[in-house]
């Protein structure tokens, strides 16, 4: 009989939780999917995408816009325009002018973080050029916010940006001894954009771009691949290899000053090569031109960090967890003097049915 009335209790309960939900009819919110942050005359421009859902299945992006001070009045200014609430649950992408990133973004974003609706895994990113400009291309009939989305999202897992959301730049940048990133995006036409590399902060300022040409090569340090491809010089003209896995170990081989190895693995497949038709060597002149390649490269990205004053890597951090007593505000001064090594171990482990 007890048992019965508990379960009695409890179903009245669960039914009276329910009713206290707030119920949101779709016809009856805007559901923001972008928002993006520009900035002239020393006042903040936002402009908020909302998919606008017609009849015959497609999908037109209406924009709200306004100006400010402060984030927080520039939405508020946005609320006062809409004739239904804009909500920002679904939120995908957020986009920031290169110059409100160089000022700095964490104050434009708090009026969000304090949001908990918005999610951490929204993309963010920095632009070049305005951000509104890029809300109003016309980017296939599945929305803006949801091309945008799948952009960065197909260039983290299939190509070569790292891993690049809300949830990480908070991470990097509240980790003592790393700093964050963003990718970074140009709109070349009107129906397009493209990934033209990625923003290196300090704290939270954007402080320097990298090049999506150096982009293979930073990924190996700051993340893993699992699809990509690289081109390589040999003597015998180029190739390419596709299809990547990579893994790379950082080892701290001496101190005063730091000395910091990177030992890198890269596996994949031949499937490009001019030139001769491949012999029993070929496949291993490959693999030791790539290993160099990649060698050079990395190095030259970790000089560049180092005289930037930059730490992408977690350079700092990782030092930190091998050394008892760490001193941050001693390492300022350590990281001018780090030197580094780079040693790279390339696997092809195939090269087509050709051969």
């Amino acid at each position: 009989m007890r048992k019965v009335q508990l379960f009695i209790n409890l179903t009245l309960c669960i039914l009276l939780l329910a009713g206290c939900t707030q119920r949101k009819v779709i016809d009856d919110i805007n559901i923001a999917t972008g928002i993006g942050i520009d900035k002239s005359d020393d006042q903040l421009h936002g402009s908020i995408m909302i998919p606008v859902f017609k009849p015959d299945k497609s999908i037109e992006n209406f924009l709200f816009t306004a100006k400010g001070t402060i984030m927080r009045d520039v939405a508020a200014q946005m609320q006062q325009k809409a004739s239904q609430p804009i909500l920002s649950g679904s939120l995908d992408v957020a986009l920031f002018e290169e110059e409100v990133a160089r000022d700095g973004i964490v104050q434009v974003l708090d009026v969000f973080l304090r949001d908990p609706s918005v999610g951490a895994r929204v993309h963010l990113a920095v632009v070049d050029g305005k951000a509104q400009e890029v809300f109003e291309g016309e980017y296939g009939d599945r929305g803006n916010g949801q091309y945008l989305k799948e952009l960065i999202e197909h260039n983290m897992k299939g190509g070569n940006l790292p891993v690049a959301n809300l949830h990480r730049f908070l991470f990097d940048y509240y980790q003592q001894g790393k700093d964050p990133y963003l990718p970074y995006l140009r709109k070349d036409s009107q129906d397009l954009v493209t990934l033209a590399g990625v923003a290196l902060f300090k704290n939270e300022k954007v402080v320097d771009l990298l090049h999506e040409n150096k982009l293979f090569y930073f990924k190996l340090l700051v993340d893993r691949f699992t699809m990509g491809q690289v081109k390589v010089k040999e003597e015998h003209g180029e190739a390419t290899i596709k299809s990547i896995t990579s893994d790379t170990k950082m080892k701290l081989t001496r101190r005063d000053p730091y000395e910091i190895t990177f030992k890198i693995t890269l596996k994949g497949i031949l499937t490009e090569h001019q030139g001769i038709r491949l012999e029993k060597d070929e496949v291993g002149k490959i693999e030791k031109a790539l290993e160099k390649q990649i060698n050079n490269n990395c190095m030259q990205l970790l000089e560049e960090f180092r005289k930037q004053e930059v730490d992408p890597i977690g350079l700092g951090h990782f030092v930190k967890t091998k050394t008892r007593n760490f001193n941050f505000d001693k390492w300022s001064t350590d990281y001018e003097n780090v030197t580094f090594k780079v040693s790279t171990n390339v696997r092809i482990l195939e090269v087509g049915v050709v051969e």
